[in-house]
């Protein structure tokens, strides 16, 4: 099963994707572990660097540059705060192109319900409003959903 490749780039041999590729770049920005569960847990709403942390289970220096490196990316914003009596701190919160990744985070952890949860998934997306079930598909902008090998791949023209 596979997508169908239009024009040029039907033939593999003779087109590489090189740095170019969509999927590269957003790799360069998301590509580490660390990285996308720091990204999951400003998802459920964690905030402040100690909370990082400890819910990632990495390093101070660990979850230092990834904030760092999440943040100069525009993915998350940093905002100071202070506790009374206490030194100024940073919370981070989700920017606007940091929440168009949720979509990603939630694609992973639908088919890692599926495929590495042999007792079943762990938790549940549902609508707030309606408690419907949530899932992420491959769709027309009408809801449609479109089998791999019905999706085309096309060069953009420019």
């Amino acid at each position: 099963m596979a997508v169908v490749l239009d024009d040029k780039l039907a033939d593999l041999d003779r087109w590489v994707p090189g740095n170019r590729c969509s999927i590269v770049r957003a790799l360069d920005v998301v590509g580490t572990k660390t990285a996308m569960l720091i990204m999951r847990e400003s998802m459920y709403g964690t905030t402040r660097f100690d909370g990082f942390a400890r819910r990632v289970g990495v390093s101070d220096a660990v979850a230092a540059a990834r904030l760092k490196a999440l943040v100069a990316e525009g993915l998350l914003e940093k905002s100071p705060y202070q506790e009374p009596g206490q030194r100024t701190r940073f919370e981070y919160r989700l920017t606007e192109k940091g929440a168009d990744l949720v979509p990603v985070l939630f694609g992973l952890m639908q088919w890692g319900d599926k495929y590495c949860q042999p007792k079943g998934k762990p938790l549940e997306m549902v609508s707030d409003k309606t408690g419907a079930p949530v899932q992420v598909t491959v769709s027309t902008p009408d809801g449609v959903e479109v089998p791999l090998d019905e999706l085309r791949i096309s060069l953009v023209k420019r």
